[in-house]
């Protein structure tokens, strides 16, 4: 009996696809973590850069971006998602800022008939048609390697974490931890503190942590832009700024670029955010257009620091064209 009932789930499921995307305006609901981070605006911005390339071929596109202003609030985002569903949009692109409490969630706009596209960080569920994101594992070893470069091998490192539940800062923690320890001369002083979603919290969390250990540490790991600004400032605020201590962060923001210009921050892991935000809405479209989608598309990841930063392929992902897109969708 279960095995009819789960058979007859399936066919449901894949009838509710069988409307072709062709000749309608189809409603895509974009959901970030947050709003306030100019990451999320590149994933803005990449969403709206797919709908202008879908409008010229043809295929109308409403996008609907909507998520909460804070990236600990889950019970705004899982609200968000299940008012979508209700609403019976055409398609979800969601970034889940908890890779378990908004499993059932996304669950529920599937069995809806409603094709979910995860993007940025993952999801403890296989349900999604696609998951589209940095290979953060890869970019926490690659902060690890040029931590460990700049050191020399040798010193005591921090590693600032971001929040429990946020899948792709864990693996790029994971990363970190897994190749930082093939340098039996750098010694891990602190790896269990959380800096909170904010850049308020996390220049918070920095300062304690440089109270206890400011005379010891020589590098910080940061696992995203929120933590790494705040780094950057408890460190200025102490006068270790400008490599006294060495600080690996990840993402680009204006902040943080003008950091790195500075020389108070010495490496960035940069992600292609504009990219994933475009993928997700196309995946989306392909498969309400009956098209075969990838069920994982990795989005690259780059090292970013003062002697590269200025190469074309590097710029582009360091200044991030969005305000092109978000200025037109404005008008």
């Amino acid at each position: 009996m279960k095995s009819l009932c789960k058979y007859l789930l399936c066919i449901a499921f894949a009838l509710s696809f069988s409307a072709s995307a062709a000749g309608k305006t189809l409603t895509i609901a974009v959901i970030p973590k947050g709003t306030s981070h100019e990451f999320w605006k590149s994933i803005h911005a990449g969403a709206l850069k797919a709908k202008q390339e879908l409008e010229e071929k043809g295929q109308r596109v409403n996008i609907i971006w909507k998520g909460p202003l804070r990236e600990d609030d889950r019970d705004q985002q899982i609200q968000v998602v299940e008012n979508f569903t209700g609403r019976r949009v055409d398609g979800i692109v969601l970034a889940p800022l908890d890779n378990q409490a908004l499993i059932a969630p996304t669950e529920t706009a599937l069995s809806a008939g409603i094709p979910v596209v995860i993007i940025d960080s993952g999801l403890k569920s296989d349900k999604p048609i696609s998951y589209i994101s940095t290979d953060n594992f890869k970019g926490g070893e690659l902060g690890a390697k040029q931590l460990a470069k700049l050191l020399n091998g040798r010193g005591n490192v921090i590693l600032l974490r971001y929040q429990v539940g946020s899948a792709s800062t864990e693996e790029r923690e994971a990363g970190f931890l897994n190749e930082i320890k093939k340098y039996p001369d750098i010694k891990l002083i602190s790896s269990d503190q959380y800096a909170g979603a904010t850049r308020d919290s996390a220049y918070q969390a920095a300062q304690n942590l440089l109270n206890r250990y400011g005379k010891e540490v020589n590098g910080i790991f940061a696992p995203c832009e929120p933590v790494a600004i705040g780094v950057m400032l408890a460190l200025k605020d102490l006068g270790k700024a400008g490599g006294a201590v060495q600080l690996v962060g990840f993402d680009t923001g204006t902040q943080s670029v003008e950091g790195l210009k500075r020389g108070d921050v010495q490496g960035l892991v940069v992600q292609n955010p504009m990219k994933m935000g475009y993928l997700g809405v196309m995946t989306i479209v392909k498969a309400l257009n009956k098209e075969k989608v990838e069920k994982r598309i990795d989005t690259g990841v780059v090292m970013v620091t003062r002697e590269n930063m200025e190469e074309p392929e590097i710029k582009e992902l360091v200044y991030p064209p969005f305000d092109k897109y978000l200025k037109n969708a404005a008008k």
